[in-house]
């Protein structure tokens, strides 16, 4: 697999997830017509579909190259901001036995900023295409269970790896996500996301590894892998 399966109305969710994979063209065009004219009509039809899934595909692959050491066949997986899911379905498909969980917001902000938003309010989802994107590509739909954060119970049992990439605090505080957390892991669960202060981190977390390092974006972020709340 070279190229993940995708119909417009999954790379258009793309697109607005993953800025990065808009060609030139596109980008100037949003910077002409604005932010609500790309979010709602020039990210649907000014697109190359099949160049969108082999660019993604590409791109969620470099992901998992990043992540790959902390990955096993059987683990529990709780994903969160996940976006159409491309790592997860990844990452099923090369760890055997695989079950993920997925926590998003299930509506697209008709103006999408890409910033800080302290109470989490901005999204890009849709839950429906999610799943769609998902079992177009073949992940089997036993693997798979997708929690609306906002209308859900979310899951209680415990994970062995959260992973949440450009989502957790990148785009939203931890602490929103802190005492949840604090119930579905144990000692040994390993929990992966972006941040522009690891520092902060070493006093809520035993252990704090730096396992990528983003110097060429705005936020100039970390990538973390914390294990063991601080008790």
């Amino acid at each position: 697999m070279e190229v993940f399966k995708v119909s417009r109305d999954i790379a258009q969710l793309i697109i607005l997830q993953r800025i990065e994979l808009a060609s030139p063209f596109l980008k100037r065009l949003r910077k002409l017509f604005g932010r609500y004219i790309f979010s709602n009509f020039l990210s649907k039809y000014f697109i190359n579909i099949s160049e969108i899934g082999h660019k993604y595909y590409l791109l969620m692959k470099n992901e998992y190259e990043v992540i790959q050491n902390f990955l096993k066949p059987g683990q529990n997986i709780l994903s969160i901001g996940a976006g159409i899911g491309g790592l997860e379905l990844l990452i099923s498909k090369k760890k055997l036995n695989t079950k993920v969980s997925f926590i998003e917001k299930n509506y697209i902000s008709k103006k999408i900023i890409y910033g800080w938003d302290d109470n989490n309010l901005e999204a890009y989802n849709n839950l429906n295409l999610l799943e769609k994107f998902l079992l177009k590509n073949n992940m089997e739909a036993k693997s798979f269970q997708i929690f609306d954060f906002d209308k859900d119970k979310l899951p209680k049992e415990k994970f062995d790896l959260i992973i949440s990439i450009y989502s957790l605090d990148f785009h939203y505080n931890f602490e929103l996500y802190r005492k949840y957390f604090q119930q579905v892991t144990n000692d040994e669960t390993i929990i992966i996301f972006d941040t522009i202060r690891p520092e902060y981190f070493k006093n809520i977390f035993q252990e704090v590894n730096i396992i990528k390092t983003d110097d060429n974006t705005l936020h100039k972020s970390k990538r973390i892998a914390c294990r063991c709340f601080i008790k």
